[in-house]
């Protein structure tokens, strides 16, 4: 694998950030109303950006972010916004505590800061003024966050000031939104926008407060400066913010590199078949699919942390569903096409391919619910094809999501139907793409500290290439959404939850009942998930009715996932008995905390549904389907 240096060595505090790109941020605050006591009116924040959800990784990826909306729409939705505004309210004795604390502790600050501050003033009146201030003032304690962490915040008494007083304005504008009474969606929506103000407004992230920034400008001769202008430019001419050296990687060079052939294709995907790496492979066949908002080689960035590969190793014959990256051509999409031409037609094709009746199935993340959607329609139609399933951090029961609750509610869901969806939905205009940036970039301000202003300060202010990291090359591969399926998606699950209720939808012409898949299934979650937080994915065991298995990794929705046994990292938790109790709780009180990757677990349990060994395939696809192109394909390059 090819890496760039950066022209300026990246500091701790930068490595140590992308090392935490690879777990995801804790869940979402509890939702938990104050006790009702005589209300004081509180003032109004700035509502919340509009943004919706969808399924990747993170490091791991995207939740839909909101276009903008149809004028009628969107003042339908600003009404209904202010009117819950105005419900809000911090109680009197609350707010008479947060203002008497706030004065106490910014009086202590500035009491500790001034002997630091007038050292800095005494040099001005005086060389032995100033000489005598510095010997006498106590030297400002390093800060313990990572932002303020290097000793040019704690060396220089005003920065030091500053960053404290930054930090107790932060505290207590986030205490005063713990506070709020009244609708609980719009107090986690006030929350949200009052922890986004706050991050924005960090004095890290600007130039004339930051002295990190300073004295390398200084030292570099404002070599760091100008690097970072040119970055600033080439990320303006890009349209995104780098969070990698995007020169580093190449789709099928050095990420996506597995050898296999595409055997199939339509305008929906296209279908990869591996070479096998053993003898011998089990005689049902293992199709993966992966979410359709994202690219699907998250599944094979590396040789070493490769899924894909694994699974090969594991002596199982390989078939991954490419998507198609959508442009204009595509908007019309609809969920109901989606699901006929994508996973229903490359289960049919395997099967055509390999002569199976019955093959493994797995599913990641939204890819997950396409997948058992897919399936669901078939048992409809009186088919099992599946002989196994699993899903790894999929949504299935989405009564409780986590931070992607907060955006969607009717007036949300409205204002997407009438901008991106088809003229049935409401839009005059007919379907609209939802553009892959804007995915990228909402999913990025999930976690703003760690995927947005952690990158503005490294690569304009202070000059530092990012560093070439797989996972976030993937992370940036951003993919488009056909309007009218997003909408679907959008109302039907996120908003109605009706895809767990037997005989609500009516998909591909079938009334939808997942109870009616036969197959067993693998659940996996992920504890730090904050795409599917790891209780709704656990929720999957009270809908299947089939025999289930949970199983529960440490770490993020992606760096969950990607966990090769190789590497000897993270946990995983696995019930004492086969039990599958109603309750997430009620499960983990009884689960075993083991060490290492999931991986082991799961590839026995899915040996054990694969088939006896056969002699391995002599060559991809079949006189059916005759190779059309090597892996990883075209639809893998298109770019959004």
């Amino acid at each position: 694998m090819s890496t760039k240096k950066p022209a300026v060595p990246a500091s701790p505090a930068r490595k140590a950030a992308v090392k935490k790109v690879q777990a995801s941020a804790a869940p979402a605050a509890k939702k938990a109303a104050a006790p009702r006591r005589r209300p004081a009116q509180a003032p109004a924040p700035a509502p919340a950006p509009s943004a919706a959800p969808a399924a990747a990784p993170a490091a791991e990826s995207p939740a839909p972010a909101a276009a903008l909306p149809e004028l009628g729409a969107g003042m339908a939705g600003l009404g209904e916004m202010w009117s819950s505004l105005a419900g809000l309210q911090i109680p009197a004795q609350a707010l008479s505590e947060l203002q008497s604390n706030y004065l106490k502790q910014a009086s202590e600050l500035w009491n500790s800061a001034l002997p630091g501050l007038g050292a800095g003033l005494g040099g001005v009146f005086g060389a032995s003024q100033g000489e005598a201030a510095k010997e006498a003032a106590p030297k400002p304690k390093p800060l313990s966050d990572r932002r303020f962490a290097a000793e040019a915040w704690s060396a220089n008494p005003a920065s030091s000031f500053v960053a404290q007083l930054y930090l107790l304005n932060a505290r207590t504008l986030q205490q005063m939104a713990d506070k709020l009474e009244g609708e609980a969606k719009t107090r986690e929506r006030i929350r949200f926008a009052v922890q986004q103000f706050v991050d924005a407004a960090s004095p890290s992230n600007y130039l004339a407060l930051n002295p990190e920034a300073q004295k390398l400008a200084l030292d570099t001769q404002g070599e760091s400066i100008a690097k970072g202008m040119q970055q600033l430019w080439a990320d303006i001419q890009r349209g995104h913010l780098s969070q990698t050296d995007e020169s580093a990687f190449e789709v099928g060079r050095n990420v996506a590199t597995s050898e296999g052939a595409v055997v199939f294709e339509n305008d929906f995907f296209q279908l990869i078949e591996y070479k096998p790496l053993t003898a011998t492979v089990h005689a049902r066949p293992f199709l993966l699919v992966p979410p359709c908002i994202n690219k699907y080689y998250i599944l094979d960035l590396q040789p070493e942390n490769s899924l894909i590969r694994y699974a090969v190793e594991q002596g199982h014959r390989v078939f991954v569903l490419s998507w198609r990256n959508p442009d204009a051509s595509c908007a019309a999409w609809t969920w109901d096409e989606v699901i006929e031409n994508a996973p229903i037609k490359a289960i049919e094709v395997v099967q055509d391919i390999t002569g199976a009746e019955q093959i493994d199935t797995l599913g990641f993340c939204v890819g997950g619910t396409i997948l058992a959607t897919a399936l669901a329609v078939l048992a409809a139609r009186g088919q099992q094809p599946a002989s196994s399933l699993t899903l790894l951090t999929t949504l299935i029961d989405f009564s409780s999501n986590g931070v992607l609750d907060i955006f969607i509610d009717e007036a949300m869901v409205k204002m997407r139907e009438m901008s991106l969806g088809d003229k049935s939905m409401g839009n005059p205009k007919g379907p609209a793409l939802l553009k892959g940036q804007e995915l990228a970039a909402t999913f990025s301000f999930l976690r703003p500290n760690d995927l947005v202003w952690n990158y503005v300060v490294g690569n304009y202010l202070k000059g530092e290439a990012p560093p070439a990291f797989d996972l976030l090359y993937w992370n940036g591969d951003s993919t488009n959404m056909a309007g009218p399926m997003y909408c679907w998606y959008l109302r039907h699950t996120y908003l109605q939850n009706e895809l767990k209720i037997p005989g609500r939808l009516t998909i591909c012409g079938e009334k939808l009942d997942l109870g009616l898949i036969e197959a067993p299934v693998y659940i996996y979650g992920s504890r730090e998930d904050h795409i599917v937080p790891w209780d709704a994915a656990y929720r999957s065991t009270q809908v299947f009715k089939g025999p289930k298995r949970f199983v529960l990794g440490a770490s993020g929705h992606i760096a969950g996932v990607i966990n090769p046994p190789a590497k000897g990292k993270r946990s995983h938790w696995l019930g004492k008995t086969a039990a599958l109790p109603a309750t997430s709780e009620q499960w983990f009180e009884g689960a075993v905390e083991h060490p290492g990757s999931w991986w082991t677990d799961w590839a026995a349990w899915l040996a054990s549904h694969a088939g006896p060994k056969v002699a391995a395939p002599k060559g991809p696809g079949s006189r059916q389907y005759p190779v059309i192109e090597p892996a990883p394909g075209r639809y893998v390059k298109q770019k959004a």
